[in-house]
């Protein structure tokens, strides 16, 4: 019996290039985010496909809101009108929606965009897609740090108990993070589940992105050799 291809169980996605998308082709950065959800789409069909049973896509940082009031009030239009318009597609090819991060710092039409699709979505099964957020890997961790403090005051701090304190402990942690448009940095992005993950960065603008990357990122993993500190 041929051995099935290892794939991560948990991929992370920062999925950057859309405004440079868009300048190339003389449009506002705006085209580029919409023509970036497109790219989302495939490639979480692709995953699927490939047997990947977590993907975390980075929508919004924790430093994003430095961005121009224009651009900022239309990604919050488009996560209120995607996040839950495109329910019937999560559906169809059972996609269950989670979100991480700092949700009670987003406007209510969002938070509630987020809180409906998560729950309209919670018995799909065949992959679970996760919408990081107004999310900061530094403030997930001072936000776990916080929870548990209150929850056991004077008590000492562990890596358990913060890891069992971030947004969602019931996700595995992530095994590889790849970033799109050549960028090679991890922005803030999953610092605690990052200690150990496999790190890859692709020159090709995330609106570009298609079934093809992901055969690629799937295949690239398979040649890493996973040592967590030890030795083969």
């Amino acid at each position: 019996m041929e051995d099935k291809p290892v794939v991560p169980a948990h991929l992370g996605i920062i999925m950057d290039g859309n405004g440079r998308w868009a300048k190339k082709r003389s449009l506002p950065r705006t085209a580029g985010h919409a023509e970036g959800l497109k790219a989302l789409k495939r490639v979480i069909c692709e995953a699927a496909r490939q047997g990947i049973g977590y993907v975390t896509f980075y929508t919004f940082s924790t430093e994003n809101w430095k961005r121009s009031e224009q651009e900022v009030k239309y990604l919050m239009h488009l996560f209120v009108s995607k996040i839950h318009g495109e329910l019937a597609f999560y559906n169809k090819h059972g996609i269950r929606i989670l979100a991480r991060g700092d949700l009670n710092g987003l406007p209510e039409e969002v938070r509630h965009a987020i809180e409906q699709t998560v729950l309209e979505t919670s018995n799909n099964t065949t992959i679970t897609a996760i919408v990081a957020i107004n999310y900061g890997g530094r403030d997930e961790i001072c936000r776990a740090v916080n929870k548990f403090l209150s929850k056991n005051p004077g008590q000492g701090i562990t890596e358990t108990a913060i890891a069992d304190n971030l947004d969602l402990p019931q996700v595995p942690p992530v095994d590889m993070i790849v970033r799109s448009a050549n960028e090679k940095r991890l922005s803030n992005f999953l610092l605690w589940d990052s200690a150990y993950a496999e790190l890859a960065f692709y020159e090709k603008f995330w609106p570009d992105w298609n079934e093809e990357d992901i055969r690629k990122v799937c295949h690239d993993y398979s040649q890493r050799v996973r040592k967590f500190g030890g030795v083969e």
